[in-house]
């Protein structure tokens, strides 16, 4: 069959959500959706619910098409997703966990944000049922001399809460389970009821290293919803932003990866490099991570003409040492040992989770939101999108070695092109839907916002790229050593805090 994803819902009753097309199926439609994914090449972009109806975004890539699709769920139950798309899986768990809504043919039913510990549901109408934190069951291995091995949620370094269960044959992983939803923050229940501005700096913090793509994420959802625009400056002010943080996330990324195989040297000089980006940032945009930079209507602050000027020279300083320290990893046997060949993932599993960011292109999936579906102003920027297709741990460091150059390219473009004009506009309070797709380090970042009458939240939904890139760890891991786990997991770099919600 080779329909596209819009003429699937030609029958069905549309939505006034922007810019992107949100339908209402009954029940048969949506379990004809279902089955029409078992040979499609759709990818699922997200799913999240409401108290009584349940929602689903894919992309048509070939047609360039974006959907959703909605049931109403008087009955609180809805036909399952995952048997078709397996990233859904974690996403129905969530569902059932927040609002009680049961996914049919969902084959793990256990809870994944709920740890017993709630209170109240915190967005459904259905109290919790508390229970023992410890009561999960993880999955079995079977097989003769396997161990099992605890590490988490609490870690030696200072980083964010997760358990990672392993079965290990000796040294071997047999099997890695991860149990995660430690630092899940009711951000979507907070933000109902508030203006947008003030929601704002609840989207900033979603996942503080990419606060620059969450707070664009949501600014551009609600833009949607309102059917405004940003000015043309505050699109560009925007994009060197997130260029800015990709480029501190991706050095010192590689440099944490180094230090997990012992080279410190690489560790030392990424970190320095890394520090000068945040201060640039700082003295540029008034803060270290650029939080609460980005708002609904433009941006919160200008660059003025010393702040180009600084970004210039750091570019150019960025520019003559990222060469250098590309042909120090690259050439030493020693590294290479512990990154080439190690973690992969398969190309046809980052396919059928829609895995995006360094995970994906590093196996094969090029797929990057600031081309598809695209947005201002990369719409009319020149980049490379590096794709790589061994998805191993090597791959998934070259793919960031080179988005940093990338990313060195745009900026100079956006100051070479910076338009002059206003920074923001006034956000009227009125009612709209809207959703939007925007481009991060770790990959793609979805928003979907409702606003009622008075213009304030009714509903908001985020969903972090690392929903689809967590499961992809598991499978990096299998039949690797634990010893190679760090390497595994640094070159990943998957949110807690973003997918915890």
């Amino acid at each position: 069959m080779t329909d596209s994803l819009l003429s699937f819902f030609a029958t069905a009753e549309r939505t006034a959500q922007q810019p992107w097309p949100r339908y209402r199926l009954d029940r048969g439609q949506w379990q004809a959706l279902v089955d029409r994914l078992a040979g499609a090449d759709w990818t699922l972009l997200g799913l999240w619910a409401e108290s009584a109806e349940a929602h689903v975004a894919l992309m048509d890539e070939v047609a360039r098409e974006i959907a959703v699709a909605s049931l109403a769920c008087p009955d609180r139950r809805f036909p399952s997703f995952s048997p078709a798309r397996p990233s859904a899986q974690r996403l129905e768990r969530a569902a059932h966990d927040l609002f009680g809504l049961v996914a049919e043919g969902l084959a793990d039913t256990r809870p994944w944000l709920d740890h017993g510990q709630w209170r109240r549901g915190p967005l459904g109408e259905t109290p919790a049922v508390a229970r023992p934190a410890s009561a999960y069951d993880f999955l079995p291995a079977i097989g003769e001399s396997l161990h099992q091995i605890p590490v988490g949620p609490v870690h030696a370094g200072i980083i964010e809460p997760g358990h990672f269960r392993f079965h290990a044959s000796g040294e071997t992983v047999v099997r890695l389970e991860e149990r995660l939803g430690y630092v899940h923050k009711g951000t979507e229940a907070l933000m109902a009821g508030k203006p947008p501005a003030e929601a704002a700096r609840l989207a900033a913090r979603r996942s503080g290293d990419a606060t620059v793509a969450h707070s664009l994420a949501f600014a551009r959802a609600v833009e949607a919803a309102l059917e405004i625009e940003a000015p043309p400056r505050a699109a560009w002010l925007r994009a060197l932003m997130a260029e800015l943080e990709r480029i501190a996330n991706h050095i010192g990324d590689i440099g944490a990866i180094c230090n997990d195989a012992s080279f410190i040297f690489m560790q030392a000089q990424c970190t320095a490099l890394r520090e000068r980006v945040l201060r640039a940032a700082a003295q540029c945009f008034g803060h270290r991570l650029m939080m609460d930079r980005a708002m609904p209507g433009g941006v919160a602050c200008d660059l003025d003409g010393a702040g180009a000027s600084r970004l210039r020279e750091l570019v150019a300083q960025l520019a003559r040492r990222w060469p250098e320290l590309h042909d120090i990893y690259d050439n030493r046997p020693s590294l290479l040992d512990r990154t080439v060949t190690t973690g992969t993932v398969r190309p046809e599993l980052v396919r059928r989770f829609g895995a995006g960011g360094h995970v994906g292109r590093a196996s094969g999936r090029g797929v990057d939101a600031r081309r598809l579906p695209g947005y201002p102003p990369y719409d009319g920027l020149d980049f490379e999108v590096p794709v790589l297709t061994e998805g191993d741990v090597h791959s998934r460091v070259l793919v960031r070695f080179r988005e940093v150059t990338a990313s060195l390219g745009l900026i100079t473009q956006l100051l070479d092109r910076l338009p002059a004009g206003p920074i923001a506009v006034p956000v009227p309070a009125r009612a709209g839907e809207g959703m939007a797709l925007v481009e991060s380090f770790r990959g793609d970042v979805l928003a979907w916002v409702r606003l009622d009458e008075a213009g304030r939240i009714a509903r908001a939904h985020a969903r972090d790229p690392s929903w689809f890139q967590w499961p992809l760890l598991e499978a990096a891991i299998e039949g690797n050593i634990v010893a190679d786990f760090p390497l595994c997991n640094k070159s990943f770099n998957c949110s807690y805090s973003g997918h915890d919600l």
